[in-house]
């Protein structure tokens, strides 16, 4: 007969081997369908929903947003915001982004930069 104490800890070990397995799951999902995205080719910038500007991933430039609220830096097929003036700079920290469906957002701003193909 098994054991209050070993019940619990084989139950507990069941639902550690099913959280290890759920993350793995989420990963490969993940991974997967970072892998199958293609390139994007233009950055399309939007401000207060309407799109100002669009830009071609592959030409390197800066380019002032929203009367310079905003810095957009196009370098090496990636675009990010280089910098900005809203107080909590997250669309600066968002990184670098070069696959389509790819996006950073500025909300204080109103400003959206996305990575669109050939096919958008």
């Amino acid at each position: 007969m098994q054991t209050k104490a070993n019940f619990a800890k084989d139950r507990l070990l069941r639902d550690l081997l099913l959280a290890v397995a759920l993350i793995l799951v989420a990963l490969s999902v993940f991974f997967i369908l970072r892998a199958t995205r293609d390139e994007g080719e233009t950055v399309v910038v939007t401000v207060n929903g309407e799109t100002v500007a669009e830009y071609p991933l592959s030409q390197s430039g800066e380019y002032s947003i929203n009367g310079g609220t905003n810095i957009l830096k196009i370098e090496g097929g990636e675009a990010y915001i280089l910098d900005a003036d809203c107080p909590d700079l997250l669309c600066v920290r968002s990184g670098k982004i070069s696959l389509e469906g790819d996006r950073v957002v500025c909300l204080p701003n109103r400003v959206m930069i996305e990575i669109r193909g050939a096919d958008q």
